[in-house]
């Protein structure tokens, strides 16, 4: 039998993988992005547990607010990656700083 403690310990996991992912890698956007969302979907992961084991649906109804944040987020950023590999010919961090203007 899954509990509570299952759900939150592997969304804490996964929120740490996330956090290390961003620290130790700095240099590619892509990786960044995607720290970025494993980030908001281990967040959902917590709502939808506590939501579950709660009886209340209020977890799950915000649950899909903040996909629908991430989705947008997900095509801002993809879409600024390919200006970007289109005009630098990279996706490096270091290289968002020359389109300072």
């Amino acid at each position: 039998m899954l509990t509570l403690a299952h759900f939150l310990s592997l969304g804490a996991i996964l929120f740490c993988i996330s956090v290390a992912g961003i620290f130790l890698n700095r240099k590619n956007v892509l990786i960044l992005l995607m720290c970025i969302e494993l980030m908001l979907l281990a967040v959902n992961m917590n709502f939808v547990a506590f939501s579950h084991f709660l009886d209340h649906m209020d977890g799950q109804v915000f649950v899909f607010f903040i996909l629908t944040v991430a989705a947008a987020e997900a095509a801002i950023g993809l879409a600024i990656l390919v200006v970007l590999f289109r005009n630098r010919q990279s996706i490096e961090v270091g290289d968002l700083a020359d389109l300072k203007g």
